[in-house]
């Protein structure tokens, strides 16, 4: 490994180290976009409401939680949100959308994730890219991003937050946080 390679390493592991201890600032959790790359943001929707047993609507604490996304991708150069049909991952994407001036394009849950996952590949090259989905989709879907585990995403955890960064050589890399 090169001298500047090395030190690329330790530079990029920090952030994600300061996280993991509970010592980062809000401004270590924004989002890095780069010229020579693409970064992939995958999170569950917010917290449910339980306004319709089917398609429900997001509670006051997912709605909270959908405006947190928006507020750490604000000064990122998010180039397009995905969202499946659902109220719940639209409304979850919905304030990124609104903040960025972006409409959020609906893609099936049903689809394959490797399948989306190298739709998304060949569609974006740079900036960054949110994508909401469910427990039951995004970690399936990370893991064919970078082709690496992502873990399973319990029923009850809406605060996962996954970074797929994918350099200019097409070398992907995952980060995991809370949020």
């Amino acid at each position: 490994m090169s001298r500047f390679s090395a030190r690329l390493a330790v530079l990029l592991s920090l952030p994600l180290a300061l996280a993991a201890t509970g010592c980062a600032t809000p401004a270590d959790r924004a989002v890095r976009t780069d010229a020579d790359g693409v970064v992939f943001v995958l999170v569950r929707h917010a917290e449910k409401a339980n306004d319709d047993p089917k398609d429900p609507a997001l509670s006051e604490t997912g709605t909270a939680r959908a405006q947190r996304i928006a507020d750490t991708l604000a000064n990122a150069r998010v180039m397009a949100i995905y969202a499946t049909r659902y109220r719940r991952t639209q409304l979850t994407a919905a304030p990124t959308a609104d903040s960025h001036q972006l409409d959020v394009r609906t893609y099936d849950a049903a689809l394959p994730a490797d399948e989306f996952a190298r739709q998304l590949r060949e569609s974006h090259r740079t900036g960054a890219v949110l994508v909401v989905g469910h427990s039951n989709t995004i970690p399936d879907l990370a893991a064919a991003l970078c082709a690496c585990p992502a873990g399973r995403m319990a029923e009850d955890e809406f605060d996962r937050w996954m970074d797929i960064r994918i350099d200019a050589d097409g070398r992907a890399t995952l980060a995991q946080r809370r949020y």
